[in-house]
């Protein structure tokens, strides 16, 4: 479902499952727009939010526009029903292209997209949602030059739910690409670690702090997998009680940025702002 020409497989697997991390980082990616250091960088000239592991461009879609992630499934679901089922993704991206164009938000900011599934990423600039993607793969590959460049006007990384699919090696390629003021902000499962991320983020003078506030991100699909998630939190030393041992995954919210932020506020500062709103 992740590398299909048009999204409405993606959006129809994951609906059933409540899928709802992308609400989340709606909500976080536009509060962290407004803090001082992001307003500040984008006084001086347009931001540029990199969305790594963006799929379809479903951060993009709802970070840029007047959307909510239940209409983004309302919407997929009309197209995807019988009379709508044989268009083609070439069509489906023209019509997508028209919906977001009409609820376009005044504040949108230049959106990147990068992810290993060329498939979603050339529907999501087919869509308008994203100004460049790339389909690279960084866990095995070194970052083309035009990717290199890219990310030479990067003001925020976003990463909703792909840590564990790329790892310290993707961000380390690209944190040596990145302004040496860029944030991120990324929602990571708790059966995952971040310390390989943060590792290669401080390497280039980032510090990380975590929210205590925990975040759903979807129903297990089944026994199995929710044992496996409690095994591997518990492994973690963290607790499951009321949280995956209640049968949702759950994500943590990391937050990195300079060591001395532009502006007034402070790293835990802005966590803290983001968090309580």
């Amino acid at each position: 479902m992740y590398d299909q020409p048009d999204p409405r497989g993606y959006y129809r697997a994951l609906r059933p499952y409540d899928y709802q991390v992308p609400h989340h980082a709606q909500t976080l990616v536009r509060r962290l727009l407004g803090t001082k250091p992001l307003v500040a960088a984008g006084e001086r000239g347009p931001l540029t939010v990199l969305d790594v592991c963006c799929s379809y461009g479903v951060n993009a879609a709802l970070f840029n526009h007047t959307v909510t992630l239940q209409d983004l499934y309302r919407h997929y679901a009309d197209l995807d029903s019988q009379a709508d089922a044989g268009t083609d993704a070439a069509r489906l991206a023209g019509n997508d292209r028209a919906y977001f164009a009409e609820r376009r938000r005044y504040d949108a900011v230049r959106a990147l997209g990068l992810d290993a599934a060329g498939n979603a990423v050339a529907y999501a600039r087919s869509a308008g949602l994203l100004d460049r993607g790339f389909a690279e793969n960084l866990e095995r590959d070194e970052p083309s030059g035009e990717l290199r460049r890219a990310l030479a006007d990067v003001s925020l990384v976003t990463v909703t739910g792909g840590v564990g699919y790329v790892t310290g090696r993707t961000f380390a390629r690209l944190a040596a690409h990145l302004p040496d003021r860029v944030w991120v902000l990324a929602l990571v499962l708790r059966t995952v670690s971040y310390d390989d991320i943060s590792a290669a983020l401080a390497a280039r003078g980032l510090r990380t702090v975590r929210a205590d506030t925990t975040y759903v991100q979807r129903r297990f699909t089944d026994p199995e997998e929710q044992r496996n998630a409690v095994a591997a939190v518990t492994a973690a030393g963290l607790s499951p009680e009321g949280l995956e041992a209640d049968g949702r995954f759950h994500a943590q919210l990391y937050l990195s940025g300079p060591a001395e932020p532009s502006g007034e506020l402070l790293l835990p500062e802005v966590l803290s702002e983001i968090v309580s709103g």
